[in-house]
């Protein structure tokens, strides 16, 4: 079932999200500065390429106060809007029976895009 629903993804969109991502942190590494931000993008890419059947979890001692740092500093720039964006579309799929699985999977990715620093993807 997860290929099937990861398949569907891809073709639907998640191939275009993914590849956004994927420019968004290849420009943000570009800078020596941005280098942390890319990485999480590259995360997030990861994660809108397939995400049926991957959970987002803590990451052992993330509870420090770099990650938290970072993540203020995430949200305050972008992350509220990554985040309600993939909000708002989820709420827009689980209108319809059919596309509740893929409007859960973008309230996964807005959990990610909401703090991603100190998570790590399973």
């Amino acid at each position: 079932m997860t290929f099937l629903g990861n398949l569907i993804w891809i073709v639907f969109g998640g191939l275009l999200l993914s590849i956004a991502y994927l420019i968004l942190g290849v420009i943000y590494c570009i800078t020596i500065i941005g280098i942390p931000v890319g990485l999480q993008l590259f995360k997030m890419a990861s994660l809108s390429l397939h995400p049926f059947g991957r959970t987002i979890r803590d990451k052992a001692g993330s509870m420090g106060c770099l990650p938290m740092g970072l993540n203020i500093l995430w949200i305050i720039f972008g992350g509220i809007e990554m985040a309600l964006s993939h909000a708002t579309v989820g709420l827009l799929f689980c209108i319809t029976i059919i596309g509740i699985p893929f409007g859960l999977q973008h309230f996964k990715l807005a959990l990610l895009a909401l703090m991603p620093f100190g998570k790590e993807i399973g």
